[in-house]
Formats: structure tokens, sequence, C-alpha cells
């Protein structure tokens, strides 16, 4: 009986020790398991690698341009005796850059660039961006004067803007600062045109 015994504890023991063997083995299959299913989470991560230092120069120096774009405009919205169509072009920056800027934000957030380096890049790039007195002259400036600073800083403006973004096209790999990238041209462009259209009317 306890050689029976000892044979059936030591068949149990076996078993426990073969289970016990098992079950790290089926942890460690089960983690990559885990990693796989996992992969949306990673996903942005292994996507945010995508990118090369032209997507990085193009989104640190466009988020503090489009600050100063908005800016711009929110000094002319709060003006009275504007033109109508010189407001609405204002709204409208104001509305597309907005947005913009969150979304670069969010992609420096995932390559790990920290935004404080993001703005001083943008900002020691030029590009564009109006010096502290021009801005000052526009804050001040008001009526039909205000209007001419606007439109003229902001075609300037524009124009920095779509030679940054040329050159993430020219260089860049990431698609959605491509994208974001060929937008940028396009919409600046046509607001250039209309800029114009409106300074002859002046």
């Amino acid at each position: 009986m306890r050689i029976r015994t000892l044979t059936l504890a030591s068949a149990a023991l076996s078993t426990a020790l073969l289970l016990t063997g098992c079950s790290p083995s089926g942890m460690s299959d089960g983690m990559p398991g885990m990693d796989h299913g996992s992969t949306s989470s990673k996903a942005p991560t292994e996507s945010a690698a995508q990118f090369n230092a032209a997507d990085q120069m193009f989104v640190t120096m466009m988020i503090p341009h489009h600050e100063q774009a908005i800016e711009m405009a929110d000094m002319l919205l709060a003006k009275d005796g504007i033109d109508d169509r010189v407001v609405t072009l204002a709204q409208q920056i104001k509305d597309a850059q907005g947005p913009e800027i969150k979304t670069m934000q969010g992609w420096l957030d995932n390559w790990g660039v920290s935004a404080d380096e993001s703005s001083m890049g943008g900002m020691d790039h030029g590009g564009g961006m109006m010096s502290k007195d021009s801005m000052t002259a526009l804050e001040s400036a008001t009526g039909t004067e205000a209007t001419r600073l606007f439109l003229e800083g902001m075609i300037e403006h524009h124009t920095g803007a779509i030679e940054m973004a040329q050159s993430a096209l020219d260089g860049g790999k990431n698609p959605d600062v491509l994208k974001l990238a060929q937008q940028v041209i396009d919409d600046q462009s046509a607001e250039i045109t209309t800029m114009k259209e409106l300074l002859g009317n002046l």
C-alpha cells in the first residue's frame, strides 16, 4: 500500500510539475498574444515612428506659426468698423488653424518631442512671423489702417507657411504630415489671393 501510495503521490507531483511547467509556457504564449491583442494601443507608437527631421521641423515650426496667425485674427475680430469680408476671413483662418494646432501637438506627443522645444524651434525660424513691433502696431490700429496691416501681415505670414509646407513635401515622409502640408499650401494660397483682392479694394 505504501509503495502504491508513494507511486500515486509521485504521479500527482509529476502532473503538478508538468502543469507548472506548462503554465509559464502558456503565459509566455499568452503574453505575445496579449501584445498582439494590444496592437491597437501600440500601433500609434509604431506609426509615430514613421517620421523624419523634415516632418518634425515642419510641425515644430508650424505650431507657433499658427498660434500667431490666430492671435492676429483675434486682434482684428476684437475691432469695430472692419469690413465684413475681412472679418469673415479672419474667422476662417482662426477656425481652420485652431484644430490643426491640436492635431500637430498630438503628433509631437506621439513622437516624444516637447511642446516647449517645438515653440522655440518655430520662433527661431521666422517663416513670415510678425515682429513684436508689427503685432503692437496691428493691435493699436483701427479701421482701414488695421485692415491694411492685418492683410499685409497675413499675406507675408501665409507666404512663409507655404514655403515651410513645401519643404515638408520635398523632404518629409509621414503621410499625415504630408497631407497637412498640402492642405496648408492649398488653403493659404487661396486666402492670399483673396487678401490681395481685398487690399486692392481698400
